[in-house]
């Protein structure tokens, strides 16, 4: 029995502490999911599932999931759940869903991702009482999202790892985030993400409200200007502000439902993709921005396709370094890779990005009228997520 993605709607992607920073990421989901199902010609009472993938819970109440599918207007009734696989989390909602409705086929399943970055607190543990001394204060951001567990270093050092390893140089980072800036730029320019992006109202002062429509991270960048910016995590590194993901808030949702239902309905001609394969691997810690390789060989396996049968890639920028080496161990185009930027470019909000990126592919599968895409993502902590969709 076949899966298919029918719509997938995501809010424009804000830059930390700024334009979508004073909303929660239960409230940006809400508004993914109310696009993606009046995409899909959806009730929300038709709803049988809501699966949303978030990294930063703290502060946040019970159940942000539920939240978010609440306030998108599914009925109290129809259950929610979240799921944490860092990076990977919002396409690990999808196979989650892919997954139930393969035992429920008649059932209908939101999935996707959210969260906000600028709003993850600062955390002091205080329950067994300090009697006397400094407490540590920890941002939860930095140690829940973009800290290794097991090596206890930022992401950005497994990053470097990567770039030592593989031999990335520093002008081949900065080239592949120039070319992220470029192609996002781009796309802006020609509206190729209006098909995708639901406008969020953000509340303001004395009854005002500030539409947000475009991605809020990209920026005219070069090489010469790139070259100038200082290391973030060695100090004789290659990993810059420059050349890495930035730290962001969004959400992001799919309306997943068997091919069978999606006749039923008169859909056909909605359809974004049916869902073909998908993998996850685990991998070195030290060197987690390869995840996407083993990943994407192993989705392929499944769907029995070559990697040059597909039309075009969608791999998570985290790093252009990881980016880079992930491109050439796989031996494919970069022409054929992030073709609209990526999170270099557009940003990463953790828990969104793995239905961001998914929405991104087949909308430019659509567009291109290609047939083949394959969507993955590095993982911190050592593994990866993969893929495989396909249009008719």
């Amino acid at each position: 029995m076949s899966v298919v993605i029918v719509s997938g709607a995501r809010t424009p992607i804000g830059d930390l502490n700024k334009s979508l920073s004073t909303l929660s990421p239960s409230h940006l989901g809400a508004v993914a999911i109310k696009g993606a199902l009046d995409k899909a010609n959806v009730n929300p009472d038709e709803v049988s599932l809501c699966i949303m993938g978030q990294v930063l819970y703290a502060g946040e109440g019970q159940c942000p999931a539920r939240q978010a599918a609440v306030t998108a207007g599914i009925p109290l009734t129809t259950p929610s759940y979240n799921v944490n696989m860092v990076c990977g989390s919002g396409l690990l909602s999808v196979v989650n869903g892919y997954n139930h409705i393969r035992s429920s086929p008649r059932d209908i399943v939101v999935a996707g991702g959210q969260d906000s970055m600028s709003r993850a607190p600062h955390i002091l543990n205080l329950r067994t009482g300090k009697a006397m001394g400094d407490a540590d204060c920890k941002d939860s951001m930095v140690h829940d999202a973009l800290t290794c567990s097991f090596n206890e270093y930022h992401m950005g050092v497994t990053a470097e790892n990567v770039a030592e390893e593989f031999k990335i140089s520093r002008d081949d980072q900065d080239l592949f985030a120039v070319y992220s800036q470029e192609r996002a730029a781009q796309a802006i320019k020609n509206n190729i993400f209006d098909d995708e992006i639901v406008p969020v109202e953000v509340p303001g002062r004395k009854g005002s409200v500030t539409t947000v429509s475009k991605d809020e991270h990209p920026r005219p960048s070069t090489l010469e200007g790139l070259s100038k910016l200082r290391t973030c995590f060695k100090p004789n590194g290659t990993v810059t502000p420059g050349n890495c993901s930035s730290i962001n808030d969004g959400g992001a949702a799919c309306v997943l439902m068997s091919e069978m239902l999606a006749e039923e309905r008169g859909l056909r001609d909605r359809v974004l993709g049916r869902i073909v394969s998908s993998a996850m691997v685990g991998c070195d810690p030290a060197l987690m921005g390869m995840g996407p390789v083993p990943a994407i060989r192993e989705a392929l396996r499944k769907a029995e396709w070559n990697v040059n049968e597909v039309d075009f890639f969608e791999i998570n920028e985290a790093f252009a370094a990881q980016s880079v080496a992930v491109v050439r161990e796989l031996k494919i185009p970069v022409d054929i890779v992030n073709v609209n930027g990526g999170a270099i470019a557009l940003g990463h909000p953790v828990g969104m990005s793995g239905t961001r990126i998914l929405i991104t592919l087949l909308h430019q599968l659509k567009r291109a009228g290609a047939k083949r895409g394959v969507a993955a993502l590095c993982i911190g902590s050592g593994m990866g997520i993969a893929m495989c969709v396909e249009r008719s």
